[in-house]
């Protein structure tokens, strides 16, 4: 795969205000490369099970890819009161958002 822009749909809800750390990482067997990694806070919105749009471009290096590897999307939310205070918007256009996607280079 080369090196170049991995595109990132995110529509999340929101319940309560929260610092999130996304990462994308290239495993092989049992190593992890990370590919992108950045973070960024979210307030709800008035409605809070409204989906909230969030799109991001993140550059990468160019990896081997082969049968065995995987890519790995994983989010982390911190510095929150509640367990599910940043939730992936998994039922797209019904809570007016889009299904989380991830686009290659």
């Amino acid at each position: 795969m080369p090196a170049g822009t991995y595109h990132f749909v995110l529509d999340c809800i929101v319940t309560a205000p929260v610092d999130v750390t996304f990462e994308l990482i290239w495993r092989r067997n049992s190593d992890d490369t990370v590919l992108a990694k950045w973070s960024d806070h979210f307030d709800p919105l008035a409605s809070s099970y409204t989906a909230q749009a969030y799109e991001v471009d993140k550059q990468a290096m160019a990896i081997d890819f082969v049968d065995v590897d995987q890519l790995v999307f994983r989010y982390t939310a911190s510095a929150s009161s509640k367990a599910d205070a940043w939730i992936p918007n998994g039922d797209g256009d019904k809570s007016m958002g889009r299904i989380p996607n991830l686009v290659l280079p």
